[in-house]
Order: structure tokens, then C-alpha cells, then sequence
């Protein structure tokens, strides 16, 4: 095999916005005359949809859920979402964020995001940041009927490629994920892909135990070694056991 797609994960990787989302939540939750997220619920929601949050949060308080309601809540999230953000002059984005894409564009390799995030907070930051050119492909939490850790955005990105780029014959084994927790790690490995573990939501250990390469910061992975050990895999399995 060969690398040939890079697919990010978006909150926690390219932007540093976990607390905006936490805080929402509950904000939305009272609102709701609901008591707000436990310690483990935290824990619990990152990186998993709002969706899926949502539908567990209300479930655990005994809230009657219809799609009805799931999506006024969900429309109510991204809107104070927009308005958060409008608040800040500078974006929180990470560190290496444009380093990384400047290595992956010119290795000549696709690129693409895969997020339990709405499509409409997702465009937001890649326009406010001056990154949505780059990324070819999107896929968001309004895409999919499942949340990470199951494997079905990742699978519906290497789906969009190839209709998008043909002659690509891109499979999900040439196909590098870089996620934030243990929950994206997991969605990418059973898509049957090799994953990047930045330690920007979880510690470094805790991801190394699950990821192929495991980094402090973007600025730390080197993409010229990630695609040594890509094509080295690929010779291996050209050659016929004895």
C-alpha cells in the first residue's frame, strides 16, 4: 500500500474548541431544565457528534427524544457556536496546522476531514482560517447516522474520493487519519487505516497504546517518514512467503 489521502479530524486537531462545545451543551441543557454534563459525561463526549451526545445526555435524564426536537437542539448548538466564535478576534486554531498541510500538499497527497462536527461549524472555521481550499473532501456529523467510534465517516470520505477523483482507487489502508482521542483512533482502525495521535485533548500515553505514530504537536510528525513506512508495508506484502 501507499499513503495517498491524509483525512484530520477537526475539533481538537485543528481547532482548540472542546470547551466552547462543553460549555454550550450544558448552556443548552439548563435551558432545558436539565441538569448538566457529569465529570464522565465530559469525558464521555469528546470526540464523539453532538448528536450522539445529545442523544445520550437526554436519554440518561429520562427526556423523551424525537428527531423533531434532537435537531432544534442541534440547530440551537451551532448558532451559539457561530456567535462564540464571533466573539473572538483570533481563531484558536493549532499550532503546525498550516505546516502540516504545506507537507501533505506537497507530497501531493488528497486531503480531507472527517468530524462528528456540523457541516456549518466546520466551514466556518476552514473560511475564517483560510484553509477550506485545501481540503477536498468533508465529511460531517450531518453526513453520517453513526458518531465515532464507529467507522462509517471514514469510510464515506475514501467513498467520496473516489467518485470525486476516479483514477484515485484510493482504499482506506492508503489512507493516513490524525485524531485527538481514543474514540477517532478507534473509528480510523476499523475503517482499516493507520492513525496519527496528536496529544492535544488526551496525554501522550494514553494515545500511543492505541495510534501507529503518536505526537506531542502537529509540528512533531514527519510525513516524508509516515510514507517510508507506508511503502515498505507495501513491499512486504509484494513479496511471496518462501
Amino acid at each position: 500500500m501507499s499513503l495517498k489521502a491524509v483525512l484530520f479530524d477537526f475539533n481538537g486537531v485543528i481547532i482548540k474548541d472542546e470547551p466552547i462545545h462543553l460549555k454550550l451543551i450544558d448552556e443548552i441543557l439548563v435551558q432545558e431544565n436539565l441538569q448538566p454534563q457529569k465529570v464522565h459525561e465530559l469525558q464521555a463526549s469528546l470526540g464523539r457528534s453532538d448528536r450522539a451526545c445529545f442523544q445520550d445526555l437526554l436519554k440518561n435524564r429520562g427526556r423523551v427524544i424525537t428527531e423533531e426536537y434532537l435537531i432544534q437542539l442541534l440547530t440551537r448548538k451551532a448558532q451559539a457556536y457561530v456567535l462564540e466564535l464571533e466573539k473572538l478576534e483570533k481563531l484558536p486554531l493549532y499550532p503546525g496546522i498550516d505546516d502540516l498541510i504545506f507537507q501533505v500538499r506537497s507530497h501531493n497527497l488528497k486531503l480531507g476531514l472527517v468530524s462528528g462536527a456540523l457541516r456549518q461549524e466546520i466551514e466556518l472555521v476552514l473560511e475564517r482560517g483560510k484553509l477550506a481550499e485545501y481540503f477536498e473532501i468533508i465529511v460531517a456529523g450531518d453526513d453520517t447516522n453513526t458518531s465515532k467510534p464507529q467507522p462509517e465517516g471514514y469510510l464515506l470520505a475514501v467513498e467520496r474520493f473516489n467518485q470525486e477523483f476516479v483514477e484515485l482507487d484510493l482504499q482506506p489502508q492508503d489512507c493516513l487519519a490524525i485524531e485527538d482521542t481514543p474514540v477517532g483512533i478507534q473509528a480510523a482502525k476499523r475503517a482499516h487505516m493507520q492513525v496519527v495521535g496528536v496529544a492535544n485533548t488526551y496525554p501522550f500515553h494514553m494515545l500511543q497504546r492505541q495510534a501507529n505514530w503518536t505526537v506531542d504537536y502537529l509540528t512533531d510528525l514527519e510525513l516524508e517518514r509516515v510514507k517510508e513506512v507506508f511503502l515498505q508495508k507495501d513491499i512486504k506484502s509484494a513479496v511471496p512467503e518462501c
